[in-house]
């Protein structure tokens, strides 16, 4: 029933809202007065998100001991506080659907639209209205906004959906701020835009931003604008406001960024509180210990057998007794529970003879306690009898940050009882220093003591407290130890001095003298790892089953790692293995290369290269690009480049399998780089090719020199006609003359033979017609629909180019319509606010048409000419003939009353199938109306070149199409909108025909 009211209630005031607003405080009043004071408080519970039933009074939290901790964010509660308050890295969320608050220290990334260029010339976003007209720019009222400019600035924001932006003059992205578009009378200088545009892309090159340790973000040009505590959304507005930004859409981005080295480090030990209790185990099933120490509230189980058998549940009083029936009263309190029941069996034994007793605990007191100091929530805290120190901090949250875990004072009447330390418990399982709490203990956390950073290569990096450690040894130890990869003799030790300056002091932990290093308090450790290069072994890297690092050996060689072709994947270029060498003792790249089909045939002999130690052998794919492989390699050849070893570098071009730039080899030759170019293609000209080579001679000019290579005699073996190559060559591979790819023609509906026909160079239809056997019986030939992509791509090329040009002449619309209704101020401009939508109309109606690439001919002469006449159509690849079956409609489509079909009657002339179709309705343009014959020609009534071809009988025939077009001299007529309506008519009609196949 609640939810039934809320729904009710919200129901109600979106009425109240769509009516009228001088009724609402009234008719609300009336609702309020109807509803009872705890219906209204729970609807006012659900919509801000309160829990019902709520009785706003505070409790102590309390633990029944021992608990379960499970970390939060593990099956998350929808009633769990702390889900709404705090995200994983401690940020604050106000709302459970709000992006976190910034802080500072934080990485941002600013982004910045100018809206000079989205919004147009004549636009210019938020600008103080109404001042004098004196050189100074002048807006339009701020409640309008021209659509272009909306839809430009939406779709430079990267929002699809710009509807309803147009009523509210807003982007409908509402990531962004300061996004309205207004009218000035007065442009920008181009000297203002370039001063923009210059502003906006030093403000972009600066990306991303931190926020300094004061939450400030400092932004060149811009004075410091304090962002920490606000979220990314209240941080754009803010940065929207600025009216140095005024001129940009401001978008403020918080980069989750994860740190890195000591700014990754985090204080150890503190994750042990980030949890939340789970489940709380009864203390029945816990054992009790025999030091527990019994007190006022605990409950006795007592068993009496021999003489006189009976059984209590007796209860210690406050005043510390247990009162025994028919013994009296026994003083427990205070006493060990080992000592209490000692105590009972003695009484028993003295009073009750041949009585013996069985004394145990049964439901335990709960006792109050303070937890207090640098704790998360300090306070006191009703806990079980059996509680220790650390079940007290878990319910009280844990120590903070600045606490300390290595002294944990218990305090009992103003007395220190004993200390923890809690790396005991956390790095030894030490639990002898959680001793249990008795009622009024106090548990105090001092804040933390001495600190040292322990970073790189050990087990546990962190932030330690110190407590009894002095040397760098003992931080180590408590960090876990080294890795197996830590280079013991490179320790960082960084000091703070008492000047308040850093140094930096080198530790060699393998000397007993760096282990004794002392540290002091805010020292950062660090033990780097060793080099990951690979001594002494080869990497086989690429296209092979197996890569990965080889032991090297003295004489090892490349049969030695690849010493087969199974070690291939298919497909693998087994004629260019490329090896990348560290050449020493500067280790500069060297590159080489092998033919492993060679190699194996002919192992150590000098087609098998011998291997040099930390060799990398690389293996290529001949179905992909080797430019990601290749790209590093080169790059490195060209940093180690200089004028006297110029880039080691060459490229080849052409009828190969994969062209592209290559290193240069020693003595490389020409066969060597078509071998690295995976070899020649089946059109590449086997005769002769060609180098272009650039050469810097006498330092002052580069020259260009182009040789000739006779391929032919290389193929033979002709070692002199295998040129060498130099830095910087073209290999350029010809292709065989009046070599041409082999074409295909599909041809689909009534002919004898469809499917897909190989075409020759120069092939016409009709011959394809001729070896499909021609039409069948049911064909109709005149509305064979010929389909190339070559026209489609030009197609989409002008419907594009139109749509452009449609949307400028809308913006100039635009403009005239705002100011005609800011210049009378009376809703004026409706000539132009109607011309506005029905552009509009056209501009969706031509982004949704899809081009066909049609072209019209004339299957008649086709099929009855000669093979080659000019009315025969020469094929390309790609072309479709799309033969439909014969037909008996004719189709209306326009403005007429109902757009449909009918069927074709001898006799009947186009205005009689208009008047069939209820007539042409009052938007018809009766001049223009025009006829498309089933085989694409248009023939219309105006006396007019160019598209329309002119005719005056209207002779109707199957299969036309009658197209009565929108009269667009009704409205204030853009120049292009007549051809943009007949385009997207004559191209329905097109998909027409071909979904009639």
């Amino acid at each position: 029933m609640r939810f039934r009211r809320l729904g009710a209630l919200f129901a109600i005031s979106i009425g109240l809202v769509a009516s009228s607003r001088s009724q609402n405080s009234d008719t609300l009043q009336t609702l309020k007065n109807s509803m009872s004071p705890d219906q209204q408080s729970s609807i006012l519970q659900q919509m801000l998100g309160g829990k019902g039933g709520a009785s706003g009074k505070k409790t102590d939290p309390k633990l029944d001991t021992p608990e379960t901790v499970r970390r939060k964010g593990d099956q998350p509660d929808i009633f769990d506080k702390e889900k709404f308050q705090k995200t994983r890295d401690g940020r604050t969320l106000r709302q459970n659907d709000e992006d976190p608050e910034l802080r500072a220290d934080d990485t941002v990334l600013i982004e910045l639209i100018s809206l000079d260029e989205v919004c147009g010339d004549n636009l210019n976003p938020n600008q103080p209205g109404d001042q004098n007209n004196n050189g100074v720019r002048k807006n339009a009222p701020s409640g309008t906004n021209p659509s272009t400019g909306l839809s430009a600035l939406s779709g430079a924001l990267g929002n699809t959906g710009a509807a309803g932006s147009k009523a509210s003059g807003l982007v409908a992205n509402t990531d962004f701020a300061n996004t309205r578009c207004r009218v000035t009378e007065i442009p920008k200088t181009d000297l203002e835009k370039e001063r923009t545009e210059k502003f906006r892309k030093r403000v972009l090159d600066n990306n991303p931003y931190r926020l300094n340790s004061f939450g400030v973000l400092e932004i060149p040009g811009l004075p410091a604008i304090p962002l920490a505590g606000l979220t990314a959304s209240e941080a754009t507005k803010r940065l929207g406001a600025d009216p140095d930004l005024a001129d940009y859409a401001v978008r403020v981005t918080l980069l989750r960024l994860l740190p890195s080295g000591n700014e990754a480090l985090k204080p150890f030990g503190y994750d042990l509180f980030e949890g939340v209790p789970s489940t709380f185990a009864p203390v029945s099933d816990i054992q009790v210990p025999v030091d527990y120490i019994v007190g006022p509230g605990d409950t006795l189980d007592i068993q009496l057998y021999g003489n006189q058998p009976s059984s209590y549940e007796l209860t210690v009083e406050r005043d510390g007794r247990l009162n025994f029936p028919k013994l009296g009263p026994i003083m427990v309190s205070g006493m060990s529970f080992v000592a209490a029941r000692a105590a009972i069996e003695q009484r028993v034994a003295q009073q009750m003879i041949g009585t013996r007793v069985s004394v145990t605990m049964g439901e335990l007191r709960s006792i109050r306690v303070f937890v207090l100091g640098d704790v998360e929530k300090p306070g006191s805290y009703t806990v079980s009898g059996l509680s220790t120190m650390t079940n007290a901090l878990f319910v009280s949250g844990g120590a903070k940050k600045i606490g300390s875990l290595r002294n944990i004072q218990l305090k009992r009447n103003g007395r220190l009882v004993t200390t923890l330390d809690l790396y005991d418990l956390l790095l030894r399982g030490d639990t002898s220093g959680d001793k249990q709490l008795l009622p009024g203990d106090v548990i105090f956390v001092p804040p933390i003591g001495n600190i040292v950073s322990v970073d790189g290569a050990v087990r546990r990096a962190a932030i330690y407290e110190l407590k009894g450690e002095k040397t760098v040894a003992q931080a180590v130890e408590i960090a876990g130890g080294l890795l197996p990869d830590a280079d013991e003799k490179l320790g960082q030790l960084e000091r703070i001095l008492p000047s308040r300056l850093r140094e930096m002091h080198n530790i060699d932990l393998t000397t007993p003298a760096g282990r004794a290093t002392e540290v002091a308090n805010g020292d950062k450790f660090n033990v780097p790892a060793i080099r990951p290069t690979l001594e002494n072994s080869v990497v086989l890297l690429g296209y092979v089953y197996r890569p990965g690092q080889f032991e090297y050996r003295p004489g090892l060689r490349l049969s030695d790692v690849l010493g087969s072709f199974d070690e291939l994947r298919p497909n693998a270029d087994e004629h260019y293995i490329m090896i990348r060498r560290e050449v020493p003792p500067d280790e500069k790249i060297e590159v080489i290369s092998a033919d492993l089909q060679h190699a194996l045939a002919a192992r150590g002999s000098a087609a098998d290269p011998e291997l040099r130690p930390r060799d990398k052998i690389y293996v290529f794919d001949l179905s992909t690009d080797r430019e990601r492989i290749l790209r590093p390699v080169i790059r490195e050849l060209q940093l180690q480049a200089t004028p006297e070893k110029p880039e080691q570098v060459v490229s080849i071009d052409g009828r190969v399998k994969a062209p592209g730039h290559y290193p240069l080899e020693p003595t490389m030759r020409v066969s060597d780089l078509i071998r690295a170019g995976g070899s020649l293609e089946d059109a590449a000209f086997r005769g002769q090719a060609e180098i272009t080579r650039y050469e810097v001679r006498e330092g002052d000019a580069r020259r260009t020199e182009l040789i000739p290579v006779d391929l032919a005699a290389i193929r033979r073996g002709d070692a002199g006609a295998d040129l060498q190559l130099k830095p910087y060559d073209v290999l350029i591979i010809k292709p065989i003359p009046q070599w041409v790819e082999p074409g295909v023609i599909e041809l689909a509906g009534e002919v004898r033979f469809p499917g897909k026909y190989p075409i020759h160079q120069g092939e016409t239809l009709s011959s394809v017609l001729h070896r499909a056997g021609g039409f069948t019986e049911f064909a109709f030939a005149d509305g064979a629909v010929f389909i190339r992509e070559e026209l489609k791509k030009r197609e989409k090329d002008q419907l594009e180019l139109l749509a452009n040009r449609l949307q400028s002449d809308l913006a100039a619309l635009s403009l005239e319509a705002i100011a005609s209704s800011a210049a009378t101020n009376s809703g004026g401009g409706g000539s132009a606010a109607q011309a506005l939508a029905v552009g509009q109309q056209l501009m969706a109606q031509l982004r949704d048409t899809k081009p066909v690439g049609r072209l019209v001919i004339d299957i008649d002469k086709v099929i009855k000419g000669s093979v080659g006449a000019p009315e025969d159509v020469v094929l390309k690849d790609g072309d479709k003939l799309l033969v439909p079956k014969k037909t008996q409609e004719i189709t209306i489509l326009g403005e007429v009353q109902s757009p449909t079909s009918h069927v074709f009657e001898p006799g009947l002339t186009r205005d009689d199938y208009i008047a069939r179709s209820g007539g042409t309705t009052q938007k018809a343009d009766r001049k223009r109306i025009y006829i498309v014959r089933a085989n694409g020609d248009v023939i219309s009534g105006e006396r007019r070149s160019g598209w329309f071809r002119r005719s005056r009988t209207f002779e109707m025939r199957p299969g036309d199409t009658i197209v009565v077009p929108l009269d667009t001299e009704r409205v204030n007529q853009l120049p292009i909108w007549q051809a943009v309506t007949t385009i997207i008519y004559n191209l329905a009609v097109a998909v027409l025909a071909i979904r009639s196949v």
